[in-house]
């Protein structure tokens, strides 16, 4: 019994490992579609219109607290579906010198957030399934860590940007 104790509290052990490791991976994912945004949003390439719309919403992603967080990003997400949901946005954004590359960037940004995610919120899943068993509750194996929870944004990228090939 003591031998399957230990061994179920390392597996809870490394799976809240596994989390902080992804949710550190996914708030790289995020700030790197933010600053891609504003840098996009700050060069010049788009309407004044467009370009203060996603800077908005990327600086509020930015520097949204984490109670917070999950909305701003939802923002993000909704803006950028906004400014380039038709393919004439991208393609004049590409035409202009500089586009082509921030085209590309921000297309492999926003395609990065929604695997991020999926990997943050597996780990979460499998953390929360194995602290549910009884024996884990009875004998208090996952300590003082604290429940694990999913984070839960609107990550759908714009169509424009998902069709397009990465190179």
């Amino acid at each position: 019994m003591g031998l399957y104790l230990s061994w179920t509290a390392g597996r809870l052990d490394r799976l809240h490992t596994r989390i902080d490791a992804a949710r550190a991976a996914l708030d790289a994912q995020l700030l790197r579609r933010a600053s891609v945004t504003q840098e996009l949003a700050t060069s010049g390439v788009l309407d004044p219109a467009a370009s203060i719309v996603l800077y908005e919403a990327a600086h509020a992603a930015r520097q949204a607290e984490e109670e917070q967080r999950e909305v701003a990003e939802s923002e993000l997400s909704a803006a950028l579906r906004v400014v380039f949901s038709e393919t004439a946005q991208v393609e004049a954004v590409r035409e202009v010198p500089g586009g082509e590359d921030a085209t590309v960037e921000l297309a492999q940004a926003v395609r990065r957030v929604p695997m991020a995610r999926r990997f943050h919120n597996d780990a979460v899943r499998a953390a929360r399934a194995l602290r549910r068993h009884r024996k884990v509750r009875w004998f208090r194996l996952a300590g003082h860590a604290p429940f694990p929870l999913a984070f839960e944004m609107d990550d759908e990228p714009p169509t424009a940007l998902a069709d397009r090939p990465v190179t």
